[in-house]
């Protein structure tokens, strides 16, 4: 049995070709940079309006805990925030289960690299494939490339075909909240 025969059709987003807005664009890459300059990975959720679902207008953003949790445990927690994130795992879950019940689900986890490019890194793979299992959310991954200089470029990420592949991610100006495709 499939896993969606088993947990219903994934929703379109997980596929990929998506359209971010260049207002959420700019909130990302503002959020990126405040994090560079405090040498920590950004991250957060992207949503939109599900009647449109290839559609990114909304920011939400996230607490990179990394510092925090390698302060309290380094042998557990071995990477600072300038090369990881984690995130408080209820709080995402409790977001992206809630959003799912309304028009604007989340459809994006997005998080910053500092200096190495937009890539899904061997760390990004292993956290979010699950141990090659798959994403434990139906979500596509965008990855914000920020230097110094400012943000660089970002690329999407989706799950298909047991590995994490690139997708094209187009950005639109004057979308407005909750505006279909």
């Amino acid at each position: 049995m499939s896993d969606s025969e088993k947990h219903g059709p994934k929703p379109a987003w997980v596929h990929g070709n998506l359209v971010l807005s260049a207002t959420a664009l700019a909130e990302v890459g503002r959020v990126a940079i405040e994090a560079y300059a405090a040498d920590s990975e950004a991250c957060g959720l992207l949503a939109g309006p599900s009647g449109a679902p290839h559609l990114l207008d909304e920011t939400i953003p996230l607490e990179n805990l990394a510092n925090k949790l390698h302060a309290l445990d380094p042998e557990s927690y071995p990477r600072t925030a300038r090369m990881s994130f984690e995130v408080d795992a209820r709080k995402f879950a409790r977001t992206i289960e809630s959003r799912a019940a309304t028009d604007r689900p989340v459809k994006v986890l997005w998080h910053s690299h500092l200096d190495v490019g937009a890539y899904f890194s061997d760390t990004d793979v292993a956290a979010m494939s699950m141990g090659g299992r798959g994403p434990a959310y139906d979500l596509a991954y965008l990855v914000v490339d920020v230097t110094a200089e400012g943000v660089r470029g970002q690329k999407l990420f989706v799950w298909a075909d047991g590995a994490f592949r690139e997708s094209p991610l187009r950005i639109q100006d004057g979308i407005q909240d909750g505006a279909t495709e």
